[in-house]
């Protein structure tokens, strides 16, 4: 699962082909050795948990970059590269 951003200790990842469990486009986002998986769509929280000004910073974030993220899941689910994307500064 490429890396497709980190900022702040977070790692984004998205899995190439990942539309079975969620069955929508989202992240994972891992901090400290705990995960979540977030809707690219909205935002909401699909399981896991991170702490929770982390969460925070990966909801803007998500917010911030939603072309560039629903753009990324096209690519991902058809197995093609997924070009990174900024982090928060």
């Amino acid at each position: 699962m490429p890396i497709i951003s980190m900022f702040h200790g977070v790692i984004i990842r998205m899995f190439f082909n990942d539309d079975k469990k969620h069955h929508i486009p989202h992240i994972h986002a891992e901090y400290q050795g705990k995960e979540a998986v977030y809707s690219i769509i909205d935002g909401d929280r699909l399981g896991g948990e991170i702490q929770v000004s982390r969460e925070k910073l990966v909801l803007a974030w998500i917010e911030i970059h939603k072309e560039d993220l629903q753009a990324a899941w096209n690519l991902a689910i058809h197995g093609s590269g997924i070009l990174p994307i900024k982090g928060l500064e």
